[in-house]
């Protein structure tokens, strides 16, 4: 039987579908278009109702009112116990809304509302709550993942992009700071470098500036970063590839130029009103606030040669602030994961042998930092911080690429897996219900790198990693764990 979603709409997402006098958005429209495709459910809470009756504009109110109901509503909520009489009218609407989504009454809330975003991950919901991008870009991955475009980072010097430079796409950037332009042509004269992102029309979607300093100061109270960071200049994503990764990506570009230029730190600042999303995303990989500077959010995330020795911290914890390092003593478990052929191109569609080792620096990034994997191995005591190495079957018959996992669930509800595996990577809506006729292990997981070299079945034999045929997820100890390490050059 087809799952189907049942997405809960916000207000300031219902407004713009309503109102015939505004025109619906791209990104609005395709994720109305592919719900339908799909037979999924876009619903109101009846709070909803509430809050368009405070709208000062009474026709307005009344068109709202009146075509809000031509979506169902969500039945037989449960009241809130977070609200109290001290509770203000919006904020007791924004937590009906949201203990809606606690009560597991819809599988997501799609808004544009950044501070119920914020109360969101407060109340632990913020993997289940979108904003229209993302929703979106979930739905083209679950029912038109061939036409999913890849993203693909590249590596560029800003003089490339001058004649760019009066596109309506640095608009954002002359605003927020006066003098981009002049700032912009000066940087491209010292030969300053950016990452960037075209889309499938080979326009310029997505840019991240950036610069090696020495002994930086970085706010206004004069704190100094000891030797080498990198400082990520400029950092934006255009809102029409929102919801693709792709700052995900540039956050994977920048840890690798980190690594291999020795770079202790990586900084950026951030204005807090207006970069809401960006600061979640920094401090979802390890960045943490270091004062103020000119106004701006300053976030540091420490970037060490060495991995440092904090077996204090949980395994999880110490991958989010010092990845690319994770923990690996004995306390933690190793498993061995083998993945057919076309699935580890879907998996990792950035892995090439022969580019990794014959030029190894920045290049392609590929494919994100945060992934999936489904399988229905035996295996049940997979847990937060566990390495994963995938083995790859079949042609090359070698271990490949490391991880480290964020969550392990088994489940059978195609829905749920769907919406776990939502924001990590591209599984067709068939492909989980098929998968989902049986109790289905989901590891999600951080890929920490393409090993510098793979590493061989016959070698892992030899090592003793392995005494024979690797056909579903297997544990490995330390010392097994230590000897692919060791063959892979890592």
């Amino acid at each position: 039987m087809t799952q189907r979603l049942r997405f809960l709409l916000d207000t300031n997402v219902l407004i713009p579908l309503q109102d015939s006098f505004q025109v619906l958005e791209k990104n609005l429209a395709n994720f109305v278009r592919l719900a339908n495709v799909g037979g999924h459910s876009l619903l109101y809470h009846p709070a909803t109702i509430t809050d368009f009756g405070r709208d000062g504009d009474a026709q307005r109110r009344e068109r709202s009112l009146q075509r809000v109901k031509q979506y169902p509503a969500l039945e037989n909520v449960a009241p809130c116990p977070w609200n109290t009489s001290a509770t203000s009218a919006n904020d007791a609407c924004d937590n009906e809304i949201l203990y809606a989504l606690e009560c597991d009454a819809v599988h997501a809330l799609v808004t544009e509302d950044r501070r119920l975003h914020a109360k969101a991950r407060i109340h632990g919901l913020g993997d289940r709550i979108y904003t229209i991008q993302t929703a979106e870009d979930w739905l083209r991955r679950l029912h038109e993942p061939r036409q999913v475009f890849l993203p693909n980072i590249h590596d560029v010097p800003l003089h490339s992009l001058t004649p760019l430079l009066a596109s309506a796409f640095f608009d954002s950037l002359r605003e927020g700071y006066d003098g981009f332009d002049t700032w912009f042509r000066s940087k491209a004269r010292e030969n300053r470098m950016a990452w960037v992102y075209r889309d499938e029309n080979d326009t310029l979607a997505a840019i991240c500036i950036y610069a090696s300093q020495a002994d930086q100061k970085i706010n206004d109270s004069g704190e100094q970063l000891a030797g080498q960071a990198l400082k990520l200049c400029t950092f934006k994503v255009g809102e029409t590839v929102r919801g693709r990764k792709i700052g995900e990506l540039f956050l994977k570009a920048a840890f690798r130029y980190a690594t291999e230029n020795a770079c202790e730190h990586v900084f950026i600042h951030a204005d807090p009103d207006r970069h809401d999303y960006l600061i979640r995303l920094l401090q979802d990989f390890g960045f943490e606030a270091r004062g103020m500077y000119a106004g701006d959010l300053v976030l540091v995330k420490p970037h060490p040669k060495i991995a440092p020795l904090d077996n204090a911290a949980s395994p999880l914890d110490y991958t989010r602030r010092f990845f690319p390092h994770f923990r690996q003593d004995a306390q933690i478990q190793k498993f061995l994961i083998p993945i057919q052929p076309a699935f580890h191109e879907t998996l990792f569609p950035d892995y090439s042998p022969q580019q990794q080792r014959l030029f190894g620096a920045i290049g392609n990034v590929g494919n994100a930092i945060k992934l999936a994997y489904l399988c229905h191995a035996p295996t049940n005591a997979i847990h937060p911080g566990d390495i994963v190495l995938f083995y790859r079957t079949e042609d090359e018959k070698a271990v490949t690429s490391i991880g480290v996992v964020d969550r392990f669930e088994i489940l059978e509800d195609a829905a749920k897996i769907a919406s776990l595996v939502s924001r990590r990577t591209v599984y067709a809506l068939d492909q989980i219900e098929e998968m989902a006729k049986r109790k289905t292990k989901v590891i999600l997981f951080r890929l920490v790198e393409h090993l510098p070299h793979s590493v061989p079945y016959d070698r892992l034999t030899r090592e003793h990693v392995v005494t024979g045929p690797i056909q579903s997820i297997r544990k490995v100890s330390d010392v097994a764990f230590s000897r692919v390490l060791a063959a892979a050059g890592r």
